[in-house]
């Protein structure tokens, strides 16, 4: 970081902290938008350090993976921690992939823990992340849609997610989607019949088009080889 780049931030450093202190003097709305502009401005001060963003995302995925493997009250505490972890590193980096994916599943497991229905708000804080992460990069997090739209039962936007997942080259394997119980409550429903159906028919194109390519390429190798005797 340049030394005048260093002085600016310190410069809406302290500007944010006596903003901190005026807004703990107010009351009511006036106090609300006080506290909201210094989040903004403390996020401001973090951004572009990316190696601090990649250490936040790595520590949120180190939580992740550990809270995988416990359950009840020490499984939510440590979620909630790798939440904590990935907001922060998409605060220094807004357009951090990997924060925003992985963010969206450890709401899905917190809610799974939690046992609460889909239309919690934890749930709703997952499609948020995955939206974000469709964002940076399209189709990304399409799947992870489809699973809450198919917790939901919203059988429009569940294919529409799975159309698109399919689309930009995200979607799992056929046999995963099937065995995926995040879409239990739509997979008997004649558009998802018809859709893993179409995944079936596609894999059947290209096994049986693959003979033809092999056997295309081996003519035009002949074929050069040819040229070349006849050139010599």
């Amino acid at each position: 970081m340049s030394l005048f780049a260093s002085f600016t931030k310190k410069s809406k450093l302290d500007a944010t902290i006596k903003q901190t202190v005026q807004a703990r003097k107010s009351e009511g709305v006036k106090a609300d938008q006080l506290f909201k502009g210094t989040y903004q401005g403390y996020a401001e001060v973090l951004q572009d350090d990316p190696l601090r963003a990649a250490a936040l995302y790595h520590w949120g995925f180190t939580l992740l993976h550990h809270a995988k493997t416990k359950s009840g009250d020490e499984a939510i505490k440590l979620y909630e921690d790798c939440i904590s972890k990935f907001t922060f590193c998409m605060l220094i980096d807004p357009n951090y992939l990997g924060a925003a994916i992985d963010g969206g599943v450890a709401y899905m497991d917190l809610a799974r823990i939690k046992g609460v229905n889909s239309n919690d708000e934890l749930y709703e804080m997952a499609k948020k992340q995955f939206e974000k992460a469709n964002s940076i990069q399209a189709g990304t997090a399409s799947y992870n849609l489809a699973c809450i739209h198919g917790l939901r039962g919203d059988s429009e936007e569940c294919l529409k997610a799975l159309q698109n997942s399919k689309d930009k080259g995200s979607l799992p394997d056929a046999q995963d989607i099937l065995n995926d119980p995040d879409l239990d409550a739509v997979k008997n429903r004649d558009w998802f019949l018809e859709f893993m159906a179409s995944l079936s028919k596609k894999t059947e194109e290209v096994v049986a088009e693959a003979p033809e390519a092999a056997a295309a390429s081996d003519v035009a190798a002949s074929e050069e080889n040819q040229a070349e005797e006849a050139a010599e």
